[in-house]
């Protein structure tokens, strides 16, 4: 497995308490990988570990080799960028005033801005779809287009891998699925590394190339969705009660959790 991120002996604290301790974790390049678990279980702060926000108490973060902590500020961010949660912009900063931020780490006293920045931001703009949106401003901009704009911020900054933590967070189903195919289509058509936290454990197994499933600091399992989500899995990770099917349009593990609700069919039968 070709790897462009890795954690080496990798110890995370979190308000003094371990979350994370001799961590081993390889992300497979070129494709989509999800990290799920329960709440409080360390996937946004292993997230923001890789990306260097968050400093280690011991042990190493490799990018594509070499040591992120060793590597200047803007090198990092010619090769890796991150999405947090909810992100905020300046009230009445344009959309295309917004992806313009992502050209930030080639700007220097030497090189200012130039063509080529330019067509970077025109081409994320395009990629995004949000062309004609680019004079609106950010806060106008519903909750599907606003995720859309910081994604197109991410890609004209020109990175092979992009982090996102939970990238679908407030949206509602039609604008999460259109944000996940978007990230989607960059991964199959660019080749862009994408690596994102995922609540969701439905649109985790349709999405992803390779899951990451973390429990009490350590990597429970990992793999294909199809190789690792079954019931004891989700039981073990998220003390879940659930059936295990599949998604009847694409084939993917599907997770029906038991529970108490409106029962329509005893039998279970599909309904035509």
């Amino acid at each position: 497995m070709t790897t462009i991120l890795e954690t080496q002996n990798l110890t995370l604290t979190y308000g003094g308490d371990p979350i994370f301790q001799q961590l081993n974790l390889l992300i497979p390049k070129g494709k989509v990988t999800v990290f799920i678990g329960s709440n409080g279980c360390g996937k946004s702060t292993l997230l923001r570990s890789m990306a260097r926000l968050l400093k280690p108490q011991q042990g190493s973060i490799l990018l594509d080799g070499h040591s992120i902590a060793s590597m200047p500020t803007k090198e990092v961010a010619k090769q890796l960028a991150i999405l947090p949660q909810g992100p905020i912009a300046p009230e009445g900063l344009t959309v295309l005033q917004l992806v313009k931020q992502g050209r930030y780490p080639y700007q220097s006293w030497l090189r200012q801005w130039s063509q080529e920045d330019e067509d970077h931001v025109m081409g994320a703009l395009a990629a995004t779809r949000l062309t004609d949106l680019a004079e609106r401003t950010v806060d106008s901009l519903s909750g599907g287009q606003r995720q859309r704009a910081w994604i197109a911020m991410t890609l004209a900054q020109e990175t092979d891998t992009i982090l996102l933590d939970e990238p679908t967070t407030y949206l509602d189903l039609t604008h999460q699925v259109e944000v996940l195919d978007l990230l989607f289509e960059l991964n199959a058509q660019q080749q862009r590394t994408i690596v994102m936290v995922l609540h969701d454990i439905n649109l985790a197994c349709r999405y992803a190339d390779h899951i990451v499933a973390l429990k009490n600091g350590k990597v429970f399992a990992q793999g294909k969705p199809e190789d690792i989500v079954n019931e004891e899995m989700i039981h073990s990770v998220f003390d879940l009660q659930c059936q295990v099917s599949y998604d009847p349009l694409f084939g993917t593990p599907m997770c029906i959790p038991y529970g108490k609700g409106r029962k329509v069919l005893d039998n279970a039968a599909v309904l035509v």
